[in-house]
């Protein structure tokens, strides 16, 4: 097993993930990041920031020390997404940092990397309902680079290119309907992952203002019954207000 590298200690960075079942946090640290792993889904919201503080003072450092807060930016959980964009955006609004959002399937490819020096990777979530998150990446010894489009498929129907490995989360429920004679490792949108791939991305500007981060939604009709909500919501508020 190959053993990651890690950020350069130049950088000051808080990176976190909650785009699975799994909440994942990292921060820049002399020597290896410090880390956070704990339980995702519906506890996530009350437990993300009191584990980025603890970080922050186990490093002696405050959020105005940070160079840039980044966050697994999805696909993924709908509710986890729009969690980690919003804390990311509030914290580093309240710090004055920017924001890095990286997509969550970059972030398996770079842990597939570092687990088997691969550095072509087909990246697989899975997306509940009988579906999986799919994009394929390469890396040109510097930074991946997406090859095709983020997008939801069956597994029956993923088509895996010669030389490519298989990674992701998706093996126990869907490994038996995936196409055979590819290799394949276990690997998630882990912060760490995060945390190493941020100072190229940073480096090709793409950190944004705190107000400007976003969520990666692939499955468009859930963002959509959100804004319609939403704007049913702002419409019932106006309509109430008196003339």
């Amino acid at each position: 097993m190959r053993s990651p590298p890690s950020a350069p200690p130049s950088l000051n960075l808080l990176a976190f993930d909650t785009s699975t079942g799994t909440l994942s946090v990292a921060l820049t640290a002399p020597g290896a990041p410090l880390t956070h792993v704990g339980a995702g889904g519906a506890q996530v919201s009350g437990s993300l920031i009191p584990a980025v503080l603890s970080l922050l003072a186990q490093a002696g450092l405050r959020l105005q020390d940070l160079d840039a807060i980044v966050f697994g930016s999805g696909p993924g959980s709908f509710t986890g997404l729009r969690t980690a964009c919003s804390v990311a955006q509030g914290l580093a609004f309240g710090a004055g940092v920017p924001v890095l959002p990286v997509e969550t399937l970059m972030a398996v490819a770079e842990e597939a990397r570092a687990l088997t020096g691969a550095t072509q990777v087909l990246a697989l979530l899975d997306a509940r309902m009988d579906e999986i998150y799919v994009a394929q990446y390469t890396h040109d010894g510097r930074r991946w680079h997406r090859v095709d489009p983020v997008r939801l498929a069956h597994a029956e129907d993923i088509v895996v290119p010669p030389g490519v490995l298989l990674a992701g989360n998706v093996f126990e429920a869907y490994g038996g309907r995936l196409p055979a004679g590819h290799p394949r490792v276990d690997a998630g949108p882990a912060a760490a992952a995060l945390l190493r791939l941020a100072p190229a991305l940073l480096g090709d500007g793409e950190g944004v203002p705190a107000d400007q981060a976003l969520p990666l939604y692939v499955r468009d009709k859930v963002a959509q019954t959100t804004a319609e909500r939403e704007a049913t919501r702002a419409g019932a508020r106006q309509d109430k207000m008196p003339p």
